[in-house]
């Protein structure tokens, strides 16, 4: 299977699709619409992209980019993100001037980057780009803040581990492709919809499943493009597409829900957590 991920060899997506399978061919994107491109392009079969984390909150770009491509979510994996401040052997941490990271890296370990003096906190494309920019310039004053295996990819030194604000720092990625993943069965489905701008519209809404009892685990909004102040709601329900309550829920809605669309149907990870190595017994 190949497996297409934003990011540089040692990027936390690199350890989340080795989740998704161990010993998959992997394709590294520069860009989270790389990816998409790669799976609808064919040259992949899957795609890996982060879309929360339990510190620094959504990725909204991929929302976004969830809704502009016609690829559905096949399954979810979830990761223990553990950040290490990086840099070339011989640096000390009195000695940075500099530190690199991706925006959602640099915001699961403000607090430590607040305890830096004389340090300019500058934000990249990702988390192991920012340790091979420092390994490519060659300078002992810079700094990453990326996962202990971009160390080891591009020879640098752990000046500091575990920095992150708070240990269980876990990072959920959805899998995109046009065929379900193997051996999962799904009882997680993830919608989008558009609503009146009236009042009550939203909780009507919600309570098409709170009447059924479906339990909602995630709740997103995010503008819509050209109409100011009217918003696309995404919501992961813990429920299966097919089943009897969620197919009623969905055609409710739909009945007053100018825009509904079902992203994909899937198994939740902990259907299938532990099937697989942590990638940090490797990575770490």
């Amino acid at each position: 299977m190949k497996i297409a991920y934003q990011g540089e060899p040692g990027a936390f997506s690199e350890a989340a699709a080795r989740r998704v399978d161990p010993d998959a061919d992997l394709t590294p994107c520069h860009s989270f619409e790389e990816v998409f491109d790669a799976v609808k392009a064919g040259t992949v079969a899957h795609g890996v992209l982060p879309i929360e984390n339990s510190i620094g909150g959504s990725i909204h770009r991929n929302y976004d980019l969830l809704l502009e491509h016609d690829l559905p979510i096949v399954g979810e994996v979830e990761l223990p993100v553990i950040h290490h401040l990086l840099a070339l052997p011989g640096a000390t941490l009195a000695g940075l001037r500099r530190v690199y990271s991706h925006p959602q890296g640099l915001a699961q370990c403000e607090r430590f980057l607040r305890t830096l003096t004389n340090v300019e906190i500058i934000a990249t494309y990702d988390t192991a780009g920012s340790a091979k920019m420092v390994a490519d310039a060659g300078k002992l004053d810079a700094g990453a803040i990326a996962s202990a295996r971009a160390g080891e990819v591009f020879g640098l030194t752990s000046l500091k581990a575990s920095v992150q604000d708070f240990d269980d720092n876990i990072t959920r990625f959805l899998v995109v492709g046009g065929s379900p993943m193997r051996d999962q069965v799904a009882d997680k489905t993830s919608i989008v919809f558009s609503l009146p701008n009236e009042p009550g519209s939203l909780f009507k809404a919600l309570s098409v499943f709170a009447l059924r009892s479906i339990s909602l685990t995630k709740l997103e909004s995010r503008p819509i493009p050209g109409r100011p102040w009217e918003y696309l709601f995404y919501v992961d329900l813990a429920a299966a597409r097919d089943e009897v309550n969620c197919t009623r829920a969905l055609a409710h809605l739909g009945e007053f829900a100018p825009m509904l669309r079902t992203l994909g149907c899937y198994a939740s990870w902990k259907t299938h957590e532990g099937l697989l190595p942590d990638p940090f017994e490797v990575m770490s």
